[in-house]
């Protein structure tokens, strides 16, 4: 496609995605594209997903790019199930000859399918942007199907954006070949974090909510970001941090957990017969993260290989904030480089996640972790993946 300079994309998504919009935004100021969404998803949506709260995105999700609504005819329409999504408008619509490209985002949900389908029966080139790794899928009969139909279904697309790794891995292993495979990483609007950080510290934002949630200054804060549910084992975060007793690491050590979601109860029963400080912010929408992650000295991600990337880390990371995570989580081994921009342990392993929150104390007083981070963000941001997506769709 090297010869059309002004190239009419086609985006198909389930919903409106906050990591997202920023990246349609740019891409609008390249080619000429149009946004798709399958499905409005709602405020109680979101708490049935596991946020445990009903909310609306306080950011901006569909300004500044063309897009349309599709009608989702599905019997039962939500994003928790493979048919929740389902829009046969895309059959006219990627037949009309106004695309030249079409880009959907994974292959989890029937729309998706179908735009992959209908693309290709138009000639129309198909990339596919997935977050999937190996190990994520349970169950004998799951693992059987996979292999039986995604060597068909993942070779069936034009090209693969690859968000890491592990996905480049899990593309390979299904038998995408290499020239399919094209590196996207996964992003957010790391210029946004990074401007929101800088004003937290500046007006001291910092110290007034350290304060709100009951530290000092001289606390050395963990701090989880994201939904209480069971695949992301907040409560080994929880056992770990009681293991680490009170002992003289030279400050006072905490716990913040910012979100919710049904293992709360849970979490605040055991947190309330800690010696140590453990406190609990709820759900905090995307303007008010950037703060939050000032707040504290390292984010925690104990999550299980279902935490296909783990977009928390780069957020952190973004705002000067290392990390500890599961190695079973997506992002290890791309965002995390042992001792320099954090830690990761062996997933359940609550002694060696123990360690290396011992670990990520003695790190902050022996050096300065902001430039490595500053690294590693700045090939996540949302400027790296537009071109990432170029170079894509020019070489297929």
């Amino acid at each position: 496609m090297t010869n059309n300079p002004k190239i009419r994309l086609a985006i198909v998504v389930t919903h409106p995605i906050q990591y997202l919009a920023p990246l349609y935004r740019e891409l609008a100021k390249q080619m000429e594209v149009e946004v798709l969404f399958c499905h409005r998803q709602n405020a109680k949506g979101q708490a049935d997903a596991g946020f445990g709260v009903e909310f609306e995105w306080d950011v901006p999700l569909t300004n500044g790019y063309q897009y349309r609504w599709l009608k989702n005819i599905s019997k039962r329409p939500g994003l928790g199930h493979f048919f929740g999504t389902n829009a046969p408008e895309l059959a006219d619509l990627l037949s009309s000859g106004c695309y030249d490209a079409v880009w959907v985002n994974g292959w989890n949900h029937k729309c998706y399918i179908q735009a992959l389908w209908h693309g290709r029966r138009n000639g129309l080139p198909v990339l596919c942007r997935g977050d999937s790794q190996l190990g994520m899928t349970k169950g004998f009969w799951k693992r059987c199907l996979k292999r039986a139909i995604y060597p068909f279904l993942l070779r069936s697309y034009s090209a693969h954006l690859c968000v890491g790794t592990r996905n480049r891995r899990y593309l390979r292993h299904f038998g995408v070949p290499e020239k399919k495979l094209f590196k996207m990483s996964h992003f957010i609007d790391t210029e946004f974090f990074a401007r929101m950080a800088a004003k937290a510290r500046s007006t001291k934002e910092r110290q007034i909510l350290r304060k709100e949630w009951g530290f000092t200054d001289n606390t050395f804060i963990f701090l989880f970001v994201g939904k209480f549910i069971s695949k992301k084992r907040p409560i080994d975060l929880l056992e770990a941090f009681i293991k680490l007793g009170a002992k003289d690491y030279g400050k006072e050590i905490g716990l913040l957990f910012v979100g919710d979601g049904p293992l709360r109860h849970a979490l605040e029963q055991m947190a309330s017969k800690v010696d140590n400080k453990v406190a609990f912010a709820g759900f905090r929408n995307q303007s008010e993260l950037p703060a939050c992650y000032v707040t504290a000295d390292a984010i925690v991600l104990p999550s299980e290989a279902s935490e296909t990337w783990g977009l928390v880390v780069n957020e952190a990371m973004a705002c000067g904030i290392p990390a500890i995570v599961s190695n079973a989580v997506g992002c290890a081994p791309d965002m995390v480089e042992e001792g320099v921009t954090g830690f990761s342990y062996p997933l359940g392993d609550v002694r060696s996640l123990e360690k290396a929150m011992k670990d990520s104390i003695n790190m902050s007083a022996e050096k300065d972790s902001v430039d490595p981070l500053r690294k590693v963000t700045s090939e996540c941001s949302v400027s790296e993946a537009a071109e990432s997506l170029r170079r894509a769709l020019d070489k297929i």
